[in-house]
Protein backbone atom coordinates (compact mmCIF):
# COMPACT_ATOMS: atom_id res chain seq x y z
CA UNK A 1 0.00 0.00 0.00
CA UNK A 2 1.59 3.69 -1.15
CA UNK A 3 0.15 6.60 1.19
CA UNK A 4 0.93 10.36 0.55
CA UNK A 5 3.39 11.97 3.21
CA UNK A 6 1.74 14.11 5.36
CA UNK A 7 3.30 17.70 5.07
CA UNK A 8 2.97 20.81 7.39
CA UNK A 9 0.67 22.61 5.73
CA UNK A 10 -1.72 19.70 5.39
CA UNK A 11 -0.90 18.71 9.04
CA UNK A 12 -2.29 22.30 9.61
CA UNK A 13 -5.63 21.91 7.83
CA UNK A 14 -6.13 18.26 9.66
CA UNK A 15 -5.86 20.05 13.09
CA UNK A 16 -8.33 22.90 11.98
CA UNK A 17 -10.85 21.26 10.12
CA UNK A 18 -10.87 18.12 12.92
CA UNK A 19 -12.45 14.54 12.74
CA UNK A 20 -14.64 13.54 10.46
CA UNK A 21 -15.61 10.89 8.20
CA UNK A 22 -11.81 9.70 7.42
CA UNK A 23 -10.10 11.34 10.46
CA UNK A 24 -9.72 10.28 13.89
CA UNK A 25 -7.58 11.68 16.52
CA UNK A 26 -6.33 9.96 19.56
CA UNK A 27 -4.06 10.80 22.41
CA UNK A 28 -2.44 7.67 22.62
CA UNK A 29 -2.40 4.00 22.08
CA UNK A 30 -5.23 2.16 24.19
CA UNK A 31 -7.61 -0.63 23.41
CA UNK A 32 -10.21 1.19 21.18
CA UNK A 33 -7.71 1.39 18.91
CA UNK A 34 -8.87 -1.92 16.67
CA UNK A 35 -12.67 -0.41 16.28
CA UNK A 36 -11.44 2.18 14.67
CA UNK A 37 -9.11 0.40 12.23
CA UNK A 38 -11.90 -2.18 11.33
CA UNK A 39 -14.11 0.83 11.06
CA UNK A 40 -12.40 2.57 8.29
CA UNK A 41 -11.44 -0.53 6.94
CA UNK A 42 -15.32 -1.48 6.49
CA UNK A 43 -16.02 2.42 4.96
CA UNK A 44 -13.87 3.88 2.25
CA UNK A 45 -10.49 4.18 4.88
CA UNK A 46 -9.18 7.33 6.66
CA UNK A 47 -6.04 8.07 8.46
CA UNK A 48 -5.71 7.81 12.60
CA UNK A 49 -3.54 10.82 14.28
CA UNK A 50 -2.04 9.39 17.24
CA UNK A 51 -0.83 11.78 19.61
CA UNK A 52 -3.54 14.46 19.07
CA UNK A 53 -5.92 15.16 21.73
CA UNK A 54 -10.27 15.78 21.18
CA UNK A 55 -9.73 19.21 20.87
CA UNK A 56 -7.33 18.81 18.09
CA UNK A 57 -4.24 19.90 19.99
CA UNK A 58 -0.91 18.00 19.08
CA UNK A 59 -0.15 16.28 22.86
CA UNK A 60 2.62 14.13 21.38
CA UNK A 61 3.03 10.32 21.57
CA UNK A 62 6.07 8.23 22.10
CA UNK A 63 6.59 5.89 18.99
CA UNK A 64 9.11 3.79 20.35
CA UNK A 65 9.73 0.08 18.56
CA UNK A 66 7.21 -1.33 21.18
CA UNK A 67 4.26 1.11 20.24
CA UNK A 68 4.92 0.47 16.13
CA UNK A 69 4.14 -3.35 17.15
CA UNK A 70 1.39 -2.99 19.28
CA UNK A 71 -0.54 -0.93 16.66
CA UNK A 72 1.07 -3.80 13.81
CA UNK A 73 -0.19 -6.62 16.86
CA UNK A 74 -3.72 -4.77 16.89
CA UNK A 75 -4.37 -4.32 12.68
CA UNK A 76 -2.91 -8.27 12.29
CA UNK A 77 -5.50 -9.62 15.10
CA UNK A 78 -8.56 -8.22 13.28
CA UNK A 79 -10.47 -10.59 10.99
CA UNK A 80 -9.55 -10.64 8.50
CA UNK A 81 -6.33 -8.54 9.32
CA UNK A 82 -6.23 -4.59 8.38
CA UNK A 83 -3.82 -3.27 6.11
CA UNK A 84 -1.96 -0.51 7.84
CA UNK A 85 0.87 1.62 7.13
CA UNK A 86 2.56 3.79 9.59
CA UNK A 87 4.04 7.04 9.09
CA UNK A 88 6.08 9.13 11.29
CA UNK A 89 6.48 12.75 12.30
CA UNK A 90 9.10 13.14 14.65
CA UNK A 91 8.98 16.91 14.95
CA UNK A 92 5.50 16.81 16.10
CA UNK A 93 5.63 13.50 18.32
CA UNK A 94 2.86 11.79 15.76
CA UNK A 95 2.37 8.60 14.29
CA UNK A 96 -0.12 8.58 11.73
CA UNK A 97 -1.66 5.11 10.69
CA UNK A 98 -3.11 4.81 6.98
CA UNK A 99 -5.50 2.56 6.56
CA UNK A 100 -6.83 1.81 3.39
CA UNK A 101 -10.39 0.62 2.37
CA UNK A 102 -10.52 -3.20 3.00
CA UNK A 103 -10.54 -5.58 -0.01
CA UNK A 104 -12.29 -8.57 2.24
CA UNK A 105 -14.30 -6.63 4.17
CA UNK A 106 -16.16 -6.75 6.53
CA UNK A 107 -13.85 -7.13 9.66
CA UNK A 108 -14.34 -7.44 12.88
CA UNK A 109 -12.06 -6.83 16.17
CA UNK A 110 -12.51 -8.19 19.70
CA UNK A 111 -15.38 -5.37 20.47
CA UNK A 112 -17.57 -6.89 17.56
CA UNK A 113 -17.96 -4.95 13.70
CA UNK A 114 -17.63 -0.97 13.21
CA UNK A 115 -18.74 0.95 10.57
CA UNK A 116 -17.32 4.41 10.37
CA UNK A 117 -20.26 6.71 10.41
CA UNK A 118 -19.95 10.66 10.19
CA UNK A 119 -16.85 11.66 12.63
CA UNK A 120 -17.71 8.20 14.92
CA UNK A 121 -17.40 4.55 14.57
CA UNK A 122 -20.56 2.89 14.90
CA UNK A 123 -21.13 -0.55 16.37
CA UNK A 124 -22.99 -3.03 13.94
CA UNK A 125 -23.95 -6.66 14.05
CA UNK A 126 -22.79 -9.11 11.39
CA UNK A 127 -25.89 -9.12 9.50
CA UNK A 128 -26.23 -5.28 9.10
CA UNK A 129 -22.96 -4.87 8.11
CA UNK A 130 -23.02 -7.33 5.55
CA UNK A 131 -25.80 -6.96 4.32
CA UNK A 132 -25.16 -3.12 4.03
CA UNK A 133 -21.99 -3.36 2.24
CA UNK A 134 -23.60 -5.96 -0.51
CA UNK A 135 -26.20 -3.39 -1.14
CA UNK A 136 -24.22 -0.58 -1.17
CA UNK A 137 -21.22 -1.93 -3.18
CA UNK A 138 -17.49 -0.79 -2.38
CA UNK A 139 -17.39 2.31 -3.70
CA UNK A 140 -20.72 4.66 -2.82
CA UNK A 141 -21.79 7.38 -4.91
CA UNK A 142 -20.69 10.24 -2.98
CA UNK A 143 -17.13 8.61 -3.20
CA UNK A 144 -16.99 7.90 -6.58
CA UNK A 145 -14.33 10.18 -8.37
CA UNK A 146 -15.48 12.54 -11.61
CA UNK A 147 -12.02 11.05 -13.52
CA UNK A 148 -14.22 12.93 -16.62
CA UNK A 149 -13.73 16.34 -15.04
CA UNK A 150 -11.25 19.03 -14.13
CA UNK A 151 -11.64 20.06 -11.04
CA UNK A 152 -9.43 23.71 -11.46
CA UNK A 153 -12.50 24.44 -14.24
CA UNK A 154 -15.76 23.64 -12.32
CA UNK A 155 -14.29 24.35 -8.65
CA UNK A 156 -16.72 27.59 -7.43
CA UNK A 157 -14.58 29.13 -5.11
CA UNK A 158 -17.38 31.66 -3.90
CA UNK A 159 -19.43 27.99 -2.35
CA UNK A 160 -15.70 26.68 -1.00
CA UNK A 161 -15.38 30.04 0.78
CA UNK A 162 -19.01 29.82 2.46
CA UNK A 163 -18.79 26.62 3.02
CA UNK A 164 -15.35 27.12 4.83
CA UNK A 165 -16.74 30.30 6.91
CA UNK A 166 -19.78 28.35 7.97
CA UNK A 167 -17.48 25.21 9.14
CA UNK A 168 -15.24 28.14 10.82
CA UNK A 169 -11.81 26.90 8.68
CA UNK A 170 -9.59 29.49 7.32
CA UNK A 171 -8.84 29.74 3.93
CA UNK A 172 -5.88 28.05 2.52
CA UNK A 173 -3.97 27.55 -0.47
CA UNK A 174 -3.56 24.36 -0.80
CA UNK A 175 -6.44 23.49 -2.11
CA UNK A 176 -6.20 20.03 -3.15
CA UNK A 177 -5.10 18.75 0.12
CA UNK A 178 -8.01 20.44 1.90
CA UNK A 179 -10.75 19.11 -0.13
CA UNK A 180 -9.39 15.71 0.23
CA UNK A 181 -9.41 16.06 4.00
CA UNK A 182 -12.88 17.10 3.43
CA UNK A 183 -13.84 14.46 1.28
CA UNK A 184 -14.68 16.29 -1.26
CA UNK A 185 -12.14 14.23 -3.66
CA UNK A 186 -8.92 12.19 -3.63
CA UNK A 187 -5.79 11.52 -5.89
CA UNK A 188 -5.91 8.88 -8.22
CA UNK A 189 -1.92 8.23 -10.18
CA UNK A 190 -0.60 11.37 -8.43
CA UNK A 191 -3.49 13.54 -10.26
CA UNK A 192 -6.02 15.29 -7.89
CA UNK A 193 -9.84 14.45 -8.92
CA UNK A 194 -13.18 15.72 -7.25
CA UNK A 195 -15.71 12.68 -5.70
CA UNK A 196 -19.41 13.12 -6.39
CA UNK A 197 -19.89 14.91 -3.13
CA UNK A 198 -17.16 17.45 -4.21
CA UNK A 199 -19.55 18.28 -7.64
CA UNK A 200 -22.99 18.75 -5.13
CA UNK A 201 -20.87 21.31 -2.92
CA UNK A 202 -18.14 23.51 -4.66
CA UNK A 203 -18.51 23.00 -8.39
CA UNK A 204 -20.11 25.77 -10.65
CA UNK A 205 -23.45 24.25 -12.30
CA UNK A 206 -23.39 20.79 -10.34
CA UNK A 207 -26.78 19.82 -12.33
CA UNK A 208 -25.08 19.77 -15.33
CA UNK A 209 -22.55 17.26 -13.96
CA UNK A 210 -25.16 15.38 -12.27
CA UNK A 211 -28.76 15.98 -14.06
CA UNK A 212 -31.12 14.55 -11.46
CA UNK A 213 -30.04 15.86 -8.02
CA UNK A 214 -32.01 18.99 -8.31
CA UNK A 215 -35.02 19.77 -5.90
CA UNK A 216 -38.61 20.12 -7.09
CA UNK A 217 -40.72 22.55 -5.16
CA UNK A 218 -44.75 22.77 -5.90
CA UNK A 219 -47.63 24.58 -4.79
CA UNK A 220 -51.08 22.83 -5.28
CA UNK A 221 -54.39 24.34 -4.89
CA UNK A 222 -56.17 22.16 -2.94
CA UNK A 223 -55.62 18.48 -1.95
CA UNK A 224 -54.67 16.60 -4.90
CA UNK A 225 -51.98 17.62 -8.11
CA UNK A 226 -54.74 18.38 -10.34
CA UNK A 227 -53.59 22.35 -10.30
CA UNK A 228 -50.37 23.47 -9.78
CA UNK A 229 -49.83 27.31 -8.55
CA UNK A 230 -46.38 27.36 -8.34
CA UNK A 231 -43.59 25.76 -9.31
CA UNK A 232 -39.57 25.86 -8.71
CA UNK A 233 -36.87 23.69 -9.57
CA UNK A 234 -33.84 24.68 -7.58
CA UNK A 235 -30.79 23.72 -9.14
CA UNK A 236 -27.54 25.13 -6.87
CA UNK A 237 -25.71 23.84 -4.57
CA UNK A 238 -26.50 21.10 -2.18
CA UNK A 239 -26.46 24.06 0.79
CA UNK A 240 -28.45 26.81 -1.82
CA UNK A 241 -30.98 23.79 -2.28
CA UNK A 242 -32.19 23.44 1.54
CA UNK A 243 -32.18 27.00 2.13
CA UNK A 244 -34.40 27.72 -1.59
CA UNK A 245 -36.44 24.93 -0.13
CA UNK A 246 -37.18 26.39 3.29
CA UNK A 247 -37.60 29.72 1.30
CA UNK A 248 -40.25 28.24 -0.92
CA UNK A 249 -42.43 26.77 2.60
CA UNK A 250 -42.33 29.94 4.23
CA UNK A 251 -43.27 31.59 1.18
CA UNK A 252 -46.24 29.65 1.00
CA UNK A 253 -47.13 28.52 4.46
CA UNK A 254 -49.69 30.81 6.58
CA UNK A 255 -47.72 33.06 9.63
CA UNK A 256 -49.04 34.21 12.69
CA UNK A 257 -47.93 37.25 14.77
CA UNK A 258 -47.44 37.04 18.28
CA UNK A 259 -45.96 40.16 20.58
CA UNK A 260 -44.89 38.77 23.54
CA UNK A 261 -44.21 40.97 26.94
CA UNK A 262 -40.64 40.41 26.40
CA UNK A 263 -40.43 42.20 23.36
CA UNK A 264 -42.85 44.92 21.65
CA UNK A 265 -41.33 43.56 18.24
CA UNK A 266 -43.61 41.41 16.75
CA UNK A 267 -42.49 37.45 16.17
CA UNK A 268 -43.33 35.64 13.20
CA UNK A 269 -44.73 32.25 13.87
CA UNK A 270 -44.82 29.22 10.68
CA UNK A 271 -47.92 27.31 11.09
CA UNK A 272 -45.51 24.40 11.28
CA UNK A 273 -42.29 24.83 12.98
CA UNK A 274 -39.01 26.00 11.34
CA UNK A 275 -36.94 23.53 12.65
CA UNK A 276 -39.09 20.71 11.81
CA UNK A 277 -39.54 21.66 8.04
CA UNK A 278 -35.06 22.46 7.99
CA UNK A 279 -34.78 18.97 9.28
CA UNK A 280 -36.88 17.27 6.66
CA UNK A 281 -35.47 18.95 4.31
CA UNK A 282 -32.01 17.79 5.13
CA UNK A 283 -32.87 14.30 5.90
CA UNK A 284 -34.18 14.28 1.96
CA UNK A 285 -31.30 15.89 0.86
CA UNK A 286 -28.43 13.87 2.70
CA UNK A 287 -29.87 10.57 2.57
CA UNK A 288 -31.20 10.21 -0.75
CA UNK A 289 -30.25 7.06 -3.05
CA UNK A 290 -28.38 9.22 -5.48
CA UNK A 291 -27.72 5.72 -7.49
CA UNK A 292 -31.80 6.16 -8.30
CA UNK A 293 -31.10 8.65 -11.26
CA UNK A 294 -35.24 8.16 -12.09
CA UNK A 295 -36.53 10.28 -9.13
CA UNK A 296 -35.91 13.86 -7.35
CA UNK A 297 -35.94 15.23 -4.06
CA UNK A 298 -40.26 16.71 -3.72
CA UNK A 299 -40.80 19.51 -1.46
CA UNK A 300 -44.75 19.41 -2.43
CA UNK A 301 -47.20 22.01 -0.48
CA UNK A 302 -51.16 21.53 -0.46
CA UNK A 303 -54.24 22.68 1.28
CA UNK A 304 -54.16 19.94 4.26
CA UNK A 305 -50.53 18.65 3.95
CA UNK A 306 -46.68 19.06 3.60
CA UNK A 307 -45.11 16.07 1.71
CA UNK A 308 -41.18 16.13 1.69
CA UNK A 309 -39.95 13.00 -0.14
CA UNK A 310 -36.41 11.54 -1.19
CA UNK A 311 -35.79 8.73 -3.45
CA UNK A 312 -34.55 5.51 -1.39
CA UNK A 313 -36.26 3.89 1.51
CA UNK A 314 -34.54 2.78 4.48
CA UNK A 315 -30.55 2.08 4.20
CA UNK A 316 -29.79 -1.25 4.08
CA UNK A 317 -27.77 -2.62 7.22
CA UNK A 318 -30.60 -0.03 9.36
CA UNK A 319 -33.29 -2.58 10.76
CA UNK A 320 -37.15 -1.08 10.80
CA UNK A 321 -37.03 -1.83 14.52
CA UNK A 322 -33.77 0.62 15.02
CA UNK A 323 -35.21 3.23 12.85
CA UNK A 324 -35.06 6.37 14.61
CA UNK A 325 -32.40 5.16 17.31
CA UNK A 326 -29.70 4.56 15.26
CA UNK A 327 -27.94 5.98 11.87
CA UNK A 328 -26.73 4.04 9.32
CA UNK A 329 -25.50 7.00 6.13
CA UNK A 330 -26.07 6.30 2.88
CA UNK A 331 -24.35 8.91 1.50
CA UNK A 332 -20.94 9.29 4.44
CA UNK A 333 -19.14 12.13 2.61
CA UNK A 334 -22.14 14.51 2.36
CA UNK A 335 -23.67 13.42 5.74
CA UNK A 336 -19.36 14.40 7.04
CA UNK A 337 -19.55 17.82 5.54
CA UNK A 338 -23.35 18.89 6.45
CA UNK A 339 -22.16 18.07 9.97
CA UNK A 340 -18.95 19.88 9.83
CA UNK A 341 -20.90 23.34 8.52
CA UNK A 342 -23.86 22.57 11.60
CA UNK A 343 -26.58 21.50 9.36
CA UNK A 344 -26.65 18.00 11.26
CA UNK A 345 -26.17 18.41 15.00
CA UNK A 346 -25.67 14.84 15.44
CA UNK A 347 -25.81 11.84 13.58
CA UNK A 348 -29.15 10.49 13.94
CA UNK A 349 -31.04 12.78 15.61
CA UNK A 350 -32.87 14.90 13.10
CA UNK A 351 -36.29 12.37 13.29
CA UNK A 352 -35.85 12.92 17.26
CA UNK A 353 -35.88 16.45 16.77
CA UNK A 354 -38.82 17.00 14.27
CA UNK A 355 -41.06 14.83 17.38
CA UNK A 356 -39.50 17.58 19.10
CA UNK A 357 -40.19 20.51 17.55
CA UNK A 358 -43.76 19.54 16.81
CA UNK A 359 -45.03 18.27 20.14
CA UNK A 360 -44.00 21.64 21.69
CA UNK A 361 -45.52 23.67 18.68
CA UNK A 362 -49.20 21.27 19.27
CA UNK A 363 -48.72 20.46 15.81
CA UNK A 364 -49.87 17.22 14.32
CA UNK A 365 -47.30 14.53 14.52
CA UNK A 366 -45.69 13.61 11.24
CA UNK A 367 -46.36 11.00 9.30
CA UNK A 368 -43.68 8.64 7.79
CA UNK A 369 -43.41 5.96 5.40
CA UNK A 370 -40.69 4.21 3.94
CA UNK A 371 -40.49 2.16 0.80
CA UNK A 372 -38.67 3.19 -2.56
CA UNK A 373 -39.23 6.36 -1.75
CA UNK A 374 -38.77 8.08 2.15
CA UNK A 375 -41.28 10.28 3.03
CA UNK A 376 -42.21 12.94 5.57
CA UNK A 377 -46.29 14.52 5.82
CA UNK A 378 -46.82 17.31 7.89
CA UNK A 379 -50.81 17.73 7.89
CA UNK A 380 -50.83 21.57 8.16
CA UNK A 381 -52.79 22.91 11.51
CA UNK A 382 -54.58 25.69 9.52
CA UNK A 383 -56.58 23.27 7.41
CA UNK A 384 -60.09 22.55 8.34
CA UNK A 385 -62.48 19.80 7.03
CA UNK A 386 -65.71 21.05 5.81
CA UNK A 387 -69.07 18.27 4.83
CA UNK A 388 -70.36 20.04 1.56
CA UNK A 389 -71.95 18.06 -1.03
CA UNK A 390 -69.07 16.25 -3.42
CA UNK A 391 -68.55 18.69 -6.46
CA UNK A 392 -68.22 17.69 -10.27
CA UNK A 393 -64.51 18.58 -11.92
CA UNK A 394 -66.12 20.93 -14.01
CA UNK A 395 -67.70 22.63 -10.95
CA UNK A 396 -64.80 22.70 -8.58
CA UNK A 397 -62.58 24.13 -11.90
CA UNK A 398 -65.29 27.17 -12.22
CA UNK A 399 -65.38 28.15 -8.64
CA UNK A 400 -61.53 27.90 -8.95
CA UNK A 401 -61.67 30.53 -11.75
CA UNK A 402 -64.22 32.83 -10.38
CA UNK A 403 -62.51 33.06 -7.16
CA UNK A 404 -58.81 34.12 -8.89
CA UNK A 405 -61.14 36.34 -11.28
CA UNK A 406 -62.40 38.11 -7.88
CA UNK A 407 -58.92 37.99 -6.89
CA UNK A 408 -57.37 40.10 -9.79
CA UNK A 409 -60.18 42.24 -9.21
CA UNK A 410 -59.94 43.16 -5.65
CA UNK A 411 -55.72 43.86 -6.26
CA UNK A 412 -56.96 46.35 -9.30
CA UNK A 413 -59.19 47.85 -7.02
CA UNK A 414 -56.35 49.02 -4.78
CA UNK A 415 -54.67 49.86 -7.45
CA UNK A 416 -55.62 50.17 -11.04
CA UNK A 417 -51.58 50.64 -12.19
CA UNK A 418 -50.80 47.51 -10.67
CA UNK A 419 -48.84 45.05 -13.30
CA UNK A 420 -49.07 41.83 -13.88
CA UNK A 421 -45.74 41.07 -12.82
CA UNK A 422 -47.31 42.27 -9.44
CA UNK A 423 -50.27 40.71 -9.87
CA UNK A 424 -48.52 37.20 -10.17
CA UNK A 425 -46.91 37.64 -7.21
CA UNK A 426 -49.84 38.91 -4.91
CA UNK A 427 -52.53 36.29 -6.09
CA UNK A 428 -49.67 33.10 -6.37
CA UNK A 429 -49.66 32.36 -9.78
CA UNK A 430 -47.63 32.41 -12.86
CA UNK A 431 -47.43 35.96 -15.02
CA UNK A 432 -48.53 33.14 -17.66
CA UNK A 433 -51.79 32.38 -15.95
CA UNK A 434 -52.61 36.00 -14.81
CA UNK A 435 -52.76 36.80 -18.15
CA UNK A 436 -54.99 34.02 -19.31
CA UNK A 437 -57.16 35.06 -16.91
CA UNK A 438 -56.85 38.77 -18.10
CA UNK A 439 -57.91 37.82 -21.24
CA UNK A 440 -60.78 36.17 -20.89
CA UNK A 441 -62.21 39.12 -18.61
CA UNK A 442 -61.66 41.21 -21.49
CA UNK A 443 -63.53 39.19 -23.57
CA UNK A 444 -66.25 38.72 -21.60
CA UNK A 445 -66.55 42.86 -20.99
CA UNK A 446 -65.64 42.66 -17.83
CA UNK A 447 -61.87 44.26 -18.09
CA UNK A 448 -60.45 47.01 -20.25
CA UNK A 449 -56.81 48.52 -20.45
CA UNK A 450 -56.74 52.23 -20.82
CA UNK A 451 -53.68 53.74 -21.82
CA UNK A 452 -50.42 51.96 -22.77
CA UNK A 453 -49.02 48.89 -21.89
CA UNK A 454 -46.33 50.96 -19.58
CA UNK A 455 -47.59 53.95 -17.18
CA UNK A 456 -51.57 52.75 -18.29
CA UNK A 457 -54.22 51.80 -16.09
CA UNK A 458 -57.11 48.98 -15.48
CA UNK A 459 -60.65 49.88 -15.91
CA UNK A 460 -63.88 47.37 -14.59
CA UNK A 461 -66.13 47.42 -16.39
CA UNK A 462 -68.70 45.28 -15.26
CA UNK A 463 -68.81 47.51 -11.94
CA UNK A 464 -69.40 50.60 -13.82
CA UNK A 465 -72.55 49.17 -15.52
CA UNK A 466 -73.40 47.92 -11.74
CA UNK A 467 -73.13 51.88 -11.07
CA UNK A 468 -74.96 52.76 -13.58
CA UNK A 469 -78.09 50.52 -13.34
CA UNK A 470 -78.48 51.59 -9.88
CA UNK A 471 -78.84 54.81 -10.53
CA UNK A 472 -81.44 54.33 -13.17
Amino acid sequence: MRYRKTTEEELALVLEEGEGYSLEFKQNVNSDLPKELVAFANASGGRIFIGVNDHNKIVGCAFTNKIISQIQTMAAACDPPVAIEIEKLPQHKITVIHIPEGSNRPHRCNKGFYLRNGANSQKMSTLDITAFIQAEGRVRFDQQLRLDLNWTQILDETRLNHFLQLAKISQKTDTENLLVNLGAGDFKDGQFYFNQTGVLFFSKEPSLRLFHVNVICALFKGTTKAYILDRKELTGNLLENIEDALLFLKKHLQLRWEITSKSTRRKEILELPEVALREAVVNAVCHRDYLEQGAQVMVEIFDDRVEIYNPGGLPKGLPEKDFGRRSVCRNPNIASLLLRCDYIEKMGSGIERIHVALEKENCPKVNIEYNTMFSLVFLRPTYIITREPVKTREETREETREDTREKILSQIRMNPKITMARLAEQIGLTQKGIEWQIAQMKKQGLLKRLGPRKGGLWKILKEETNKNSKKQ
